[in-house]
């Protein structure tokens, strides 16, 4: 049976070995001394830094601010800060995807005003697509937007939205006709959204883990200019088809819970019993070919692509393993009563038990995630 999956092999150019080392010697500077006062998510001083530094948009034209660098310059800048434990996320989203709709959707004034403000690290923005009633089947969604002598008038709720509390903007997916028949896709519409519009309200969501980075945001007839929907009215799930590309495809989706890898490894140096080295070599193989899915993606992206379906395998294959990593590394040094002195270790992975279970909500249920592959596979 023919499949429409394809993992091309990419190996990283010699010359990106100076960008390595360029951004392991910032945050050697910026971060690691100032680790415990920049906050373990969101900074915007550190995200301000990284602007400073060429960090953000390192793929967007110059003309508004951007590097003009290649997807795999980026995707190794990204790949260091992740394994850091830098706290990106103020300026995340913005850099994935949603600058990148704005460029290729929003008007010129919208640019010029909205990009370079994000490659300055000033903007935060967040991404409205599930809701409480549809989860991430997006074609259920019942958020609506509205035409008015005033612009836009949305109403309804968004779930499960990653940092709405900070955000400056969202993009959000709205209803603005009821699907037809024969194309349950019609009749979506994206929007450019400011959170501090009236008749927006967040409610955090906390998890086990006593952060509150899930957020429910509800639209209680909010206007917003016109010129704030974003590309084809009524078709936008090309564009969202896209962003979700971005969104799946990236080292967060196995390098979230890396802090227990790196741990296990600190332990097995001073332990170096066979089984533990077999064990962490297992670990590493696996993260290995994680990695080398994601590059292939990335590599799609700079050719201009697409790829649905390869970014949701590695959004699932992913986000499970790196869900399971806590408690296998558990397992691998014999459980919480055999730790003996290796609190560090302990704290690491009970910190990373608190926040594996969000994985696999972050970027599309895996119910969806595996319609989409079984498509690419010819299975239905």
């Amino acid at each position: 049976m023919k499949t429409f999956i394809d993992f091309d092999a990419v190996e990283l150019p010699d010359h990106l070995r100076a960008t390595r080392e360029r951004v392991r010697e910032f945050l050697q500077r910026e971060y690691l001394p100032n680790k415990s006062r920049l906050g373990s998510a969101f900074s915007p001083e550190f995200s301000k830094l990284c602007g400073e530094a060429g960090y953000i948009g390192m793929t967007w034209p110059k003309q508004y601010g951007g590097g003009e660098k290649s997807f795999l310059e980026r995707y190794i800048v990204c790949e260091e800060m992740l394994a850091a434990g830098a706290p990106v996320w103020g300026h995340w989203v913005a850099d994935r995807q949603s600058g990148s709709m704005l460029l290729g959707y929003a008007s010129e004034e919208i640019k010029n005003d909205l990009i370079p403000k994000i490659v300055a690290g000033e903007l935060i923005f967040c991404i409205g697509l599930s809701e409480p009633d549809s989860g991430s089947d997006l074609f259920a969604a019942k958020a609506a937007a509205q035409k008015t002598s005033e612009g836009w008038a949305l109403n309804g709720t968004k779930l499960w939205t990653s940092g709405a509390r900070q955000a400056h903007y969202m993009i959000a997916l709205m209803r603005t006709e009821k699907p037809t028949e024969d194309n349950r896709r019609h009749g979506l519409t994206q929007f450019l959204v400011p959170m501090n519009t009236p008749g927006i309200s967040v409610r955090p969501v906390k998890s086990m883990a006593g952060d509150s980075e899930f957020n429910e945001v509800h639209f209680d007839n909010v206007i917003i200019p016109s010129d704030n929907a974003l590309g084809e009215i009524n078709g936008a799930w090309k564009q969202a088809s896209k962003e979700l590309a971005y969104e799946r495809s990236g080292s967060e989706r196995f390098l979230e819970t890396f802090g227990v890898l790196q741990a296990l490894a600190d332990y097995v140096h001073q332990n170096p019993k066979v089984h533990l080295q077999e064990a962490l070599g297992t670990l590493v193989a696996d993260l290995y070919s994680f990695r080398q899915m994601s590059l292939s993606v990335a590599m799609m992206l700079e050719q201009g692509k697409a790829p649905m379906v390869e970014s949701a395998l590695v959004k699932d294959l992913g986000t499970f393993w790196q869900q399971a990593l806590p408690e296998r590394v558990r397992s691998i040094v014999g459980g919480e009563g055999d730790f003996g002195d290796q609190t560090e270790l302990r704290s690491v992975i009970d910190r990373m038990l608190k926040i594996a279970p969000k994985l696999t909500i972050q970027g599309g249920t895996t119910e969806v995630l595996r319609g989409i592959i079984a498509r690419g596979l010819g299975l239905r």
